[in-house]
């Protein structure tokens, strides 16, 4: 079931249930630029086993509508929020993945973790610019990943189906077949040219460091060994600073993981989930 939920005045989010009413409910937060879509493949499976599997298509993606403004951390946090709200859930797990997974570390700071009982990070783009935090980035580290960002917005501008292919060529580690790759570029063309950049920049600039202490549920950081987007010191970092977290590695994965080794992946979300 697919419906429509008003955050701002003119701004609506596109959000697909599974099974209203029905089962654990698991939040699934998209990564950069991609929907909810992506999670075709949890949403196929997991239902059968009686989750109920929601995805939100965060503002400027997918079906959602498209404003000029509003693509800080705090903006997409916030409108997860009234999401949550809307269709009154209760005990949410969060699934995000990458840019999803930095939007779901300021929730549960910015809104004390409101209604959500556990955290699943998948890729997820979680990082501080402060010094001296253990498994952080080098400041070299640090300065290519701001440069990789800073070309992704404006090749955004310039040529975003080039920009997407190479964003694929990264975003798995195992192979992938022609076909797969073309249905994948093509989740990125449905999103808004601007969000992507405007979300680029917030992936850019934000610093989550503040946010990880604050974050109080059990919490699984599920994270591919060779990500080459997010990189696993990410994954090391974040496990360092969030409580009651534990660091699950895929070693055959890039960025992708929850369909380059899916079937590990729904074991250990299922595992995680209980």
């Amino acid at each position: 079931m697919g419906y429509y939920i008003p955050v701002e005045r003119n701004v609506n989010i596109f959000v697909e249930d599974c099974d209203p009413g029905h089962g654990k409910p698991i939040l699934f937060i998209h990564g950069w630029p991609l929907n909810h879509k992506m999670f075709e493949y949890q949403f196929n499976q997991l239902p059968k086993m009686g989750y109920r599997c929601i995805g939100i298509d965060l503002r400027g993606f997918g079906k959602s509508d498209r404003p000029w403004e509003g693509y800080s951390y705090n903006r997409l946090a916030d409108d997860v929020r009234i999401v949550i709200d809307t269709l009154q859930l209760e005990d949410v797990t969060f699934a995000a993945h990458s840019m999803g997974g930095a939007i779901a570390i300021r929730y549960m700071a910015r809104h004390a973790g409101h209604k959500v009982s556990k955290l699943a990070l998948i890729g997820a783009a979680g990082f501080t610019r402060r010094p001296g935090i253990p498994y952080g980035l080098t400041k070299e580290e640090m300065k290519r990943w701001e440069r990789s960002w800073s070309k992704l917005m404006v090749a955004t501008y310039t040529d975003r189906p080039k920009m997407l292919d190479g964003v694929g060529d990264i975003f798995f580690a195992r192979y992938v077949t022609e076909s797969f790759k073309n249905w994948f570029h093509g989740l990125g063309i449905e999103a808004s040219g601007h969000a992507s950049a405007m979300c680029a920049v917030s992936l850019r600039d934000e610093d989550l460091g503040r946010d990880f202490s604050k974050i109080n549920v059990p919490t699984a950081i599920f994270h591919g060994v060779q990500d080459k987007v997010c990189p696993f010191s990410f994954a090391k970092l974040m496990h360092a600073g969030i409580r009651e977290s534990e660091l699950i590695p895929f070693q055959y994965s890039g960025h992708g993981l929850f369909y380059e080794e899916l079937e590990k992946f729904h074991r250990e979300l299922i595992r995680f989930i209980g």
